[in-house]
């Protein structure tokens, strides 16, 4: 940051910018928490009786401060500290789903905000009625696709449809994709010979000239019809140029499944990622209960956990990854 030339990429340094302040302030956390035991071991050597209340209370915030500092050493992938593309897309359950696929995106942007991360949304497709045919946004912040990756998978809502003139009992599904963004690919090379490009007027919000030029790209890799979309900036270019970094990471991403789908074939450990595998089940009528399949895990705060307060099933999920599920498990049943 003190090059002479660190801000002719303002981009470039804006990141870097927003990674050092991140770093900045999990380093002065650690500091005070020195600093606070410190004095607290001077209090505790006077020996005074009538301290005994005031130590217990700090001691009690700095071991809050602390576990929250703790929680970052379960983020043992290569790729957790990087940034997230989500999407969202709505799948058996027509309006319904729709409508639980904009459920899924409001819980997961509670979560985002509530953890200081920011998010802008790369692509929509809104349904004809309610919700969201899909959505992809990206989220940014330090650790975001270490908090995310839990939620990747199919979620199964059972509640009574708002849009059902009988009140009957519904079931919706929504596919939450998470994959990092890469800052660097280098061993991700794309054929132009393998894209076809498309470019279209954007749709949805926007100001002047967003939905009367044509801005929006689609970009569709043929050997694996993957196909990216990008609509949120008024330049054709730019778009095209995060679509880009989103098909290259969404590749990356696609390669590290396929080796990790032989290393479990080799052990005998493989499943075929099908549509009916949800990962987590949110069942509203006749009863209220969040369950997570994967660890187990489970609530009958379905609020709050609508609300964003995903954390216990993250930790849940990292800790199932690590192998140290059953003591935490234990400790965390009520």
């Amino acid at each position: 940051m003190s090059a002479t030339d660190f801000w002719s990429d303002p981009d470039k340094a804006k990141k870097v910018s927003k990674k050092t302040a991140d770093l900045r302030t999990e380093l002065e956390t650690w500091e005070k928490i020195k600093s606070d035991l410190a004095e607290l071991n001077d209090l505790a050597e006077l020996n005074d009786e009538n301290l005994h209340e005031e130590i217990d209370k700090r001691l009690a915030e700095i071991e809050k401060v602390f576990s929250a500092l703790e929680f970052k050493t379960l983020f043992a992938g290569e790729h957790d500290i990087n940034n997230a593309i989500v999407s969202i897309h709505a799948g058996a359950g027509g309006t319904d789903a729709q409508d639980w696929a904009e459920m899924i995106f409001r819980m997961l942007t509670r979560f985002i905000e509530k953890k200081n991360f920011s998010f802008e949304v790369l692509w929509e497709s809104r349904g004809e009625e309610a919700g969201y045919k899909s959505i992809t946004f990206r989220v940014s912040g330090r650790y975001a696709f270490g908090y995310l990756k839990s939620e990747a998978g199919v979620h199964r809502l059972v509640r009574i449809s708002p849009f059902d003139a009988e009140k009957m009992r519904h079931t919706s599904f929504a596919l939450v994709e998470i994959i990092p963004e890469l800052e660097e690919i280098s061993e991700t090379e794309i054929d132009p010979k393998d894209l076809r490009i498309d470019t279209f007027m954007s749709g949805g919000k926007g100001g002047q000239s967003v939905n009367t030029t044509y801005s929006a790209v689609r970009i569709v890799h043929i050997p694996t019809n993957i196909t990216v979309q990008c609509q949120n900036e008024r330049s054709q270019q730019q778009n095209k140029e995060t679509a880009l970094k989103v098909l290259a990471s969404r590749l990356h991403h696609l390669a590290e499944i396929e080796l990790e789908g032989e290393k479990k074939k080799l052990r005998g450990e493989f499943k075929s990622a099908e549509w009916g595998n949800q990962i987590r089940s949110y069942v509203l009528q006749p009863y209220q209960l969040v369950k997570d399949h994967r660890t187990d895990f489970e609530t009958p705060d379905t609020q709050g956990v609508l609300n964003g307060e995903l954390d216990l099933f993250v930790e849940a999920y990292l800790r199932k990854q690590l192998g140290n599920l059953d003591r935490w498990a234990e400790e965390n049943r009520e």
